[in-house]
């Protein structure tokens, strides 16, 4: 990959834009995570959003581990949330063209946020 991350590989954010809103798609038609977004300003969590997935992807915002408790902290996020995001995450990376290894990448990313992200 000649040190291109993955980010630069798929478009950076405006590529990762349209993968967030799709993201978002699924998740608020999703039983069990649809309710935590329901007093959320959508636009403002997409773009949170879209700087968050960018940098699981290698790309250049990111969030601190106290960042990722701290705006997670009152939500009571359980795993089997976190488990629904990954596969509403890897589903859609895929939809998306992402290839199969790079997927799988960016879950393992994902995954290392699950301490500072479920309750």
């Amino acid at each position: 990959m000649n040190g291109q991350t993955l980010f630069d590989k798929y478009g950076g954010f405006s590529q990762i834009s349209k993968i967030v809103l799709s993201f978002y798609d699924a998740l608020l038609d999703n039983d069990e995570i649809g309710p935590f977004f329901e007093d959320v300003d959508m636009g403002r969590m997409v773009d949170h959003q879209t700087k968050f997935i960018a940098s699981l992807l290698g790309g250049p915002a990111s969030y601190s581990d106290s960042q990722l408790r701290q705006l997670h902290a009152r939500l009571d996020i359980r795993d089997s949330h976190f488990d629904d995001l990954k596969v509403v995450l890897a589903d859609t990376l895929s939809a998306h063209g992402i290839e199969p290894q790079d997927v799988d990448a960016v879950v393992v990313e994902f995954e290392k946020r699950r301490p500072m992200i479920v309750s």
